[in-house]
């Protein structure tokens, strides 16, 4: 299928609708349905089940508890460093660097605002101008649960309803603003270098976005245009604790204010990220 016909096609079909169908099989626990399921995807995707706590395929209740899988203890060691800011997820650098203007770089001459991303709240998205950012895409075959970059107290999350496009290569090439349109949930973090924003967002038939603190948020519906506000006081999460966990993978990106943080040199697009290993420095 080439790019044009690809990008058509999303446009063409019931986002939601096609989401909300794969999140009820992917939800099943009847046992021909999921092994069969689970059994294609390993296969097609190549997926290392010697990293999951659970080597066994047909140990999972479901698809959805096969895909939220737990590793191995000790297998993504935390960085240990006061000073590390750690990857979110086990993935790869879709893009990294500064906020520019208040906007966040997709691909090829595509970008976006902070502000769009965020849920539309100028005043909070003024506390990442000229800051810094990192998408991490998770594909198929990768660990779908998200970890805190840095240790922080969350004060408000944001559910965002929105589009379910696709976010690999060819639609964030292809699709503008693709970061900002499609559904999502930030999460922002008070730490000790300022604000830390956690944006988790859905995707093409990505059947739930879960965060540790209020359960499962998405798929929200095509109907629902309202973006709702969620604050907090109590919880605070140490840097690498699990945040939230994508049921069918998409992105995670994490924002910073100015001159908080240097990244570190060999995290450029394309760059293949592993939980809890240093992403970038505190300044």
């Amino acid at each position: 299928m080439n790019d044009k016909l690809f990008i058509k096609l999303q446009h063409l079909v019931p986002q939601h609708a096609l989401s909300r169908v794969i999140g009820r099989v992917a939800s099943c626990n009847n046992s021909l349905v999921k092994n069969t399921f689970i059994k294609w995807f390993i296969k097609r995707y190549q997926v290392d089940m010697s990293l999951a706590a659970e080597e066994n395929p047909r140990a999972y209740d479901s698809f959805n508890d096969f895909f939220t899988r737990a590793l191995k203890a000790g297998i993504r060691p935390i960085c240990g460093e006061p000073t590390a800011i750690v990857c979110p997820a086990d993935g790869a650098i879709s893009q990294c660097g500064k906020i520019l203007n208040g906007r966040i770089f997709q691909a090829k001459g595509q970008d976006y605002s902070v502000e769009e991303l965020i849920g539309g709240d100028a005043a909070l998205a003024q506390e990442f101008i000229d800051g810094d950012f990192a998408t991490v895409y998770l594909s198929p075959k990768d660990y779908h649960r998200v970890h805190m970059p840095y240790g922080g107290k969350l004060r408000t999350m944001i559910a965002i309803p929105g589009d379910l496009f696709s976010v690999n290569t060819v639609t964030a090439e292809n699709v503008p603003r693709l970061f900002s349109r499609n559904e999502r949930v930030a999460a922002i973090f008070d730490t000790d270098i300022g604000p830390m924003a956690v944006v988790l967002v859905g995707a093409m038939i990505v059947a739930g976005i879960e965060t540790v603190w209020d359960g499962q948020l998405a798929p929200m519906g095509s109907r629902e245009t309202q973006t709702s506000l969620y604050p907090y006081q109590n919880i605070v999460l140490e840097k690498g604790a699990e945040m939230g966990r994508f049921k069918l993978g998409s992105t995670a990106i994490i924002l910073f204010a100015k001159n908080k943080i240097n990244w570190e040199t060999q995290f450029t697009a394309g760059a293949t990220t592993r939980v809890g290993v240093k992403l970038a420095t505190k300044q």
